[in-house]
């Protein structure tokens, strides 16, 4: 089977949505069939084509303010000019989507929107707010629409009265149940992803005087670290929030094991990748109880909180931070399986 894929940004970018179309392209190339990626994400030298891992990406140059919509027109006569059987289309947040379903033809056409309806800035929101009839028209173009959450699944039924199917996210569950724990003289929490007013680590900075035995690890990078340094000065902890910036995949798993406990807080997500790694790592979650972060407050090991107040978030963490979570999670092999028979389904 010839598959395109076609998304905003794809590794060495990284997030959740990257993440995701690299682990199901890379299978679905590993198991004979030919597959394509599009992406709006080219530097400024322009379009370039590599192959890695078995799999064909071409990279094109777009406008991205403020590294968001990834506005490239060309995706479009990409996908018309390209031979494939299935068109699979991800992030609804982002313009790819909606240029894909402009040049898919009559071929069959999958999208995964990972949608979370919000944005992280007033400007964004009116943004999507314009865009909704035109990626609307887009996800209802669809032949087949899957969900990464069942919360997601609930959102698109309700702004695209549309049925989708659930495929959650996977995770490598053997790397990070055996990662050795990182060692670090105090124990401490764990906050992993980009650093956007949005995620809400400020709230566990502000959160740090209520719990004086525990440290906080920051793994990511983002415009927003400057603010969040500032906050740990303000409320005198800057000596016990260290930052680490990007991380590689193999000491990301030592700290995910290492942690006393894995905190996300984000206003909005489809699903929470960071939370299924942290749990198969073993390490118990706290969640703000936004989004599709709202499901895993039912698995064991991960407490929900539902105001951003030290006192609430310092009690989640320590009704948490002595679990062991056992859970039960699909890896990326399980979700590939599940992708590649939705190709092939008549439904």
């Amino acid at each position: 089977m010839n598959i395109l894929q076609v998304t905003p940004r794809y590794p060495p970018q990284s997030g959740g949505v990257e993440t995701h179309v690299q682990q199901i392209s890379e299978r679905l190339a590993a198991r004979g069939h030919m597959v394509n990626v599009l992406t709006a994400d080219a530097g400024l030298e322009g379009a370039n084509n590599e192959r890695r891992n078995g799999v064909e990406i071409r990279r094109y140059r777009s406008f991205a303010p403020d590294e968001t919509i990834h506005c490239c027109p060309q995706i479009a006569v990409a996908v018309r000019n390209t031979d494939v059987d299935v068109v699979h289309a991800h992030n609804y947040h982002s313009l790819p989507l909606f240029f894909a379903a402009l040049g898919v033809g009559d071929r069959q056409f999958v999208v995964t929107p990972h949608y979370h309806g919000e944005s992280a800035s007033q400007t964004r929101d009116r943004l999507l707010s314009l865009y909704h009839p035109f990626g609307r028209w887009a996800v209802r173009k669809a032949d087949k629409v899957i969900a990464v959450s069942d919360w997601e699944h609930k959102q698109i039924e309700t702004d695209f009265d549309i049925e989708s199917s659930i495929i959650p996210n996977g995770v490598d569950v053997a790397r990070f149940s055996k990662a050795e724990p990182e060692k670090q003289e105090h124990p401490y929490l764990l906050c992993v992803g980009r650093l956007e007013k949005y995620k809400g680590i400020q709230h566990l900075i502000r959160t740090l005087p209520e719990l004086p035995s525990h440290e906080l690890v920051v793994a990511g990078s983002g415009s927003y670290r400057d603010k969040l340094e500032q906050i740990a000065a303000e409320w005198n902890v800057s000596d016990r929030v260290t930052f680490v910036g990007y991380v590689d995949s193999d000491r990301l798993s030592k700290l995910y094991a290492g942690a006393a406990a894995y905190v996300t807080l984000s206003e909005f997500e489809a699903y929470g990748m960071t939370v299924a790694e942290a749990l198969a790592a073993g390490t118990p979650c706290v969640v703000r109880e936004r989004g599709a972060l709202v499901d895993w407050v039912a698995y064991d090991g991960c407490v929900g909180v539902d105001r951003m107040t030290p006192e609430r978030i310092a009690a989640a963490i320590e009704q948490c931070i002595d679990v062991n979570p056992i859970v039960d999670l699909p890896t990326w092999e399980e979700v590939t399986d599940q992708v590649e028979a939705t190709y092939t389904s008549e439904e």
